[in-house]
């Protein structure tokens, strides 16, 4: 056990405000000594995320020609990717999987019916800002604007966070969960969770765990497979010593993106009791094969995470060249299914909006 778990361990439920105080104090020192006062290395690679699509098409020794449509593309939703994912790209392959999932191109900008700024009705399902409950049980808590890269798919590249997290961040929300007993899980969501600090995400963490009712946490994240360092000692201490069980949801779409330094840190999550599990978006010309999803769901298994889901595309306004067809999507399915075992096949699912739950196409 580090000594970070002990302090954590010690007289937390009954311990003073002094003694809160000083084992705060004694963490820091911890956190310096260790890290020499420098920024842990995922923060470090998150401040130094490429910007600009030219300096990608450099990296990946790739034409120029289509850099005027990616600089216009990327005007109202910019290019942010970590190098370290870029790393994980093929040189010299404009259809690249993974730079398919980052580099605007002009399809963003063309408008196509049913494809709009809110697909979901996010809006609709607002309680209070920064806080969406559209789910019996569950509520979600939007906790930042920020991730560690834009993926050109997102179906909140149209979110309006500074609506919602103006002010006192997370008050009225906190505020809302305390007063919902029927409330039993809040899911973290953003933006991205993680690209918080540990000291930050604590904060929030002590808040919730401070609400009687909630019984389960869960966390969505696409940072640790972009960045996998996120995934570090100080971050298993936050998750692990809780009253209540964790649950990481990743966000992996090709089995590229599994690379080794995540199998090795989400195996050392696993190992401390944290639930892994993933999700992916079905999308053209990334991942709309079987052989390529069979891959995805072994590699994730062999790092102990499990498949969960596999949507069908959210209608967002500049993502429709993702788009695969229902009809498609279930033949691709039904050929995973019969690839593999059963536990390791995610379910294929649309989000509708109106809807108790999400719409299983295939299970």
């Amino acid at each position: 056990m580090t000594m970070l778990h002990s302090l954590r361990l010690a007289g937390r439920k009954n311990e003073t405000p002094a003694e809160t105080q000083m084992k705060h104090q004694q963490t820091l020192m911890i956190t310096q000594e260790a890290s020499g006062w420098e920024l842990p290395s995922w923060q470090r690679q998150q401040a130094d995320l490429i910007t600009d699509p030219a300096e990608l098409l450099a990296m990946l020794d790739l034409p120029v020609e289509s850099l005027p449509d990616a600089l216009s593309a990327a005007t109202d939703f910019p290019l942010r990717v970590p190098r370290s994912y870029v790393a994980l790209m093929e040189r010299g392959n404009p259809h690249d999987p993974l730079l398919r999932q980052v580099l605007s191109v002009a399809d963003e900008m063309v408008a196509q019916p049913g494809f709009s700024a809110d697909p979901l009705d996010e809006a609709e399902h607002t309680a209070v800002p920064g806080l969406l409950h559209k789910y019996h049980g569950r509520a979600l808590l939007v906790v930042t604007g920020a991730c560690a890269v834009h993926c050109r798919y997102c179906f909140r590249r149209h979110f309006p966070y500074q609506t919602h997290l103006s002010g006192k961040r997370w008050k009225q929300a906190l505020e809302w969960l305390a007063a919902r007993p029927d409330i039993n899980e809040v899911i973290l969501s953003g933006g991205d969770p993680l690209t918080l600090s540990n000291q930050r995400l604590e904060q929030l963490l002590d808040a919730l765990e401070s609400i009687p009712h909630l019984r389960r946490l869960r966390i969505h994240s696409r940072t640790p497979v972009v960045i996998p360092e996120r995934l570090e000692v100080g971050l298993k201490a936050l998750l692990t010593w809780r009253r209540w069980q964790t649950v990481l949801v990743l966000h992996g779409n090709h089995p590229r993106e599994i690379s080794p330094a995540l199998v090795e840190r989400c195996r050392d999550l696993r190992s401390a009791g944290i639930t892994l599990l993933n999700q992916s978006v079905l999308l053209a010309g990334v991942n709309d094969r079987a052989d390529t999803l069979a891959e995805l769901s072994d590699r994730l298994f062999d790092a102990g995470v499990m498949p969960y889901y596999l949507h069908q595309l959210d209608a967002v306004q500049g993502a429709a060249h993702f788009a695969v067809s229902d009809e498609a999507a279930r033949e691709i399915h039904a050929a995973l299914r019969a690839r593999l075992p059963g536990f390791l096949v995610p379910r294929l699912t649309r989000e509708e909006p109106g809807e108790p739950a999400k719409t299983v196409l295939a299970g």
